[in-house]
């Protein structure tokens, strides 16, 4: 990783370059095994490709300049597939490594690793390093960003496993930790006390899907710790309407936390989560040009400055992605 360089799909950039940035979404969203044995009818490759094509074509045109790509591991990550998307747009994307789960991970991790019953090295610890070091699956593609997941199960022992993997990778090389957080119980507390134990910055850490909450005090507490929340799920209106996440973020702008939140979507081009077809009947705005088209202009009616919207969407990620020096 060159210092002070942010990596992406094309090669290290300075942060200064990085523009207008949607700082948690996904291309493509899948699951390798399910793909395998039982595809989704509404999955064609091609045809998904050129769908992401179009779509980071438009939102170049609304202001756009960076995604960051925050589907690892347990998500379907395929990085050779989305580089062919990001060989043919103006639009940079950032890859990200992590694993993704809410409560176990495959048997091979409990097998292998120091004290465990194969032994060596833990393999994930190597994983998050090779991907942000040499790249990801050959390609030579090296991830900007480590991703982790705590749900409603909370801190289970293989989630455990992946924080302590995550924070390791973090100190060795700099790259800042993003998170899939539960907000109805407030876990994003435990994230950043997990991390700062493990010598993570708060600074370094985004606790994602803060936008997911109206409780003020918890977000504050979050960022007064130093942490930056993720308002990042704007279109996720079956989750909670976006007048109220608006709201939320007009009232902790209003208090001069503009600096500690980011703004996204947590929107994919395809996931066989939740397809196309129902996104388009049930959730119509969820897409990454939302914000540009409809929660920006919210904000500056509501009396938001522009000086605060390049904050949220420019200077924030720009801070966040540019790796810190190793501390160990």
């Amino acid at each position: 990783m060159t210092s002070g360089e942010v990596e992406t799909f094309r090669g290290p950039v300075a942060p200064a370059d990085l523009g207008t940035t949607l700082i948690h979404e996904h291309v493509f969203v899948g699951h390798p095994e399910l793909d395998l044995d039982f595809p989704h009818p509404e999955w064609c490759e091609d045809a998904a490709i050129e769908t992401a094509v179009v779509g980071l074509d438009r939102l170049w045109d609304l202001g756009v300049r960076t995604v960051v790509d925050l589907t690892v591991l347990g998500l379907g990550r395929d990085v050779a597939r989305v580089r062919r998307i990001a060989e043919r747009v103006r639009v940079q994307l950032v890859a990200s490594t992590g694993y993704y789960t809410a409560d176990t991970l495959p048997a091979y991790f409990r097998t292998h690793g120091p004290g465990r019953l194969v032994g060596g090295p833990d393999p994930l610890v190597e994983l998050f390093l090779r991907d942000i070091e040499v790249g990801i699956a050959r390609t030579g593609v090296r991830a900007g960003m480590l991703k982790v997941v705590t749900d409603e199960p909370g801190i289970t022992p293989d989630v455990r496993h992946v924080m302590e993997a995550a924070a390791t990778a973090h100190r060795r090389t700099g790259v800042p930790i993003t998170t899939h957080s539960h907000a109805p119980s407030r876990n994003g507390r435990d994230q950043l006390a997990f991390f700062v134990e493990r010598g993570v910055a708060p600074d370094r850490l985004v606790i994602g899907h803060c936008g997911d909450s109206e409780d003020l005090d918890y977000l504050r507490e979050l960022m007064d710790a130093g942490a930056t929340i993720g308002m990042d799920r704007f279109g996720m209106e079956h989750v909670l309407p976006d007048d109220r996440r608006t709201a939320t973020v007009l009232a902790l702008l209003a208090e001069g936390y503009a600096d500690r939140m980011v703004l996204s979507h947590d929107a994919a081009f395809f996931s066989r989560v939740t397809p196309p077809s129902w996104r388009a009947a049930h959730v119509p705005h969820w897409n990454m040009e939302h914000i540009s088209r409809r929660i920006v202009p919210a904000l500056l009616v509501g009396g938001v400055t522009e000086a605060q919207v390049h904050q949220l969407l420019v200077a924030n990620p720009a801070r966040l992605l540019t790796p810190s020096a190793p501390v160990e």
